[in-house]
């Protein structure tokens, strides 16, 4: 048997400090894990901010696809000048011997068996209409030009065509404009090459929706001659 030789007034007072510093260390522990939540929850939302700002840098606002002063017209724009014809009214024959065209550079018509080769062909000579209208119906684009046209007008035309997929280009005497760019059905003449009406007429209509035969082949029919 022990023996306490403490007074029951110093028992209870030690008893008493005793819980008051297990109450303490219980408190700070608490306060302890109080902070290290709010500093968790503080980073999470930190980042979650930060993480939503890069988001909203990095998608385009409607004010970044607009153009500023100084950018090109977007090519989808309306192409003044744009003269149409009516599909339907547009034959589609093949036939061997020359056609009677109404317009020129024909935009649409009976037309030889043959395909004007249009995989971005650059003709240094006028070619046949009767083929040159059949690349018209596998959806390519004809640009044509007169002798008074500029020599960098025509370079730079070149140079478009010869990367564009479905589309020729060729000397044309006789037609109403300098230059003229046609697809089935449709025609248009521009005042250069850097004419904004170019890119929205390949734009438009380069296997468009004007195609009476889309994703017809522009190779394997006539070349240069």
């Amino acid at each position: 048997m022990s023996f306490d030789p403490r007074t029951p007034m110093a028992q209870t007072h030690d008893v008493h400090r005793a819980r008051q510093r297990r109450d303490r260390a219980l408190a700070i522990s608490l306060s302890v894990l109080v902070v290290v939540g709010l500093v968790g929850f503080g980073s999470y939302m930190v980042l979650t901010k930060s993480e939503a700002s890069e988001q909203k840098q990095a998608a385009p606002t409607a004010d970044d696809k607009a153009p500023s002063d100084g950018q090109q017209a977007p090519a989808d724009g309306p192409i003044e000048g744009l003269r149409t014809w009516d599909a339907k009214k547009l034959t589609r024959n093949h036939v061997t011997g020359t056609v009677a065209y109404p317009m020129k550079p024909p935009v649409g018509g009976d037309h030889n068996p043959v395909w004007m080769n249009c995989d971005g062909e650059v003709y240094e000579k006028a070619i046949p209409d009767v083929n040159a209208v059949h690349a018209l119906e596998h959806g390519s684009v004809w640009v044509t030009y007169t002798d008074k046209a500029s020599a960098a007008d025509v370079a730079k035309l070149a140079e478009r065509v010869g990367r564009t997929p479905y589309s020729l280009m060729s000397p044309y005497e006789g037609q109403a404009g300098t230059i003229m760019l046609s697809a089935w059905g449709n025609q248009v003449t521009v005042d250069g090459a850097d004419d904004p009406r170019v890119d929205r007429f390949f734009s438009k209509f380069v296997q468009g929706p004007q195609t009476p035969e889309p994703g017809a082949t522009c190779t394997g029919g006539l070349g240069a001659q």
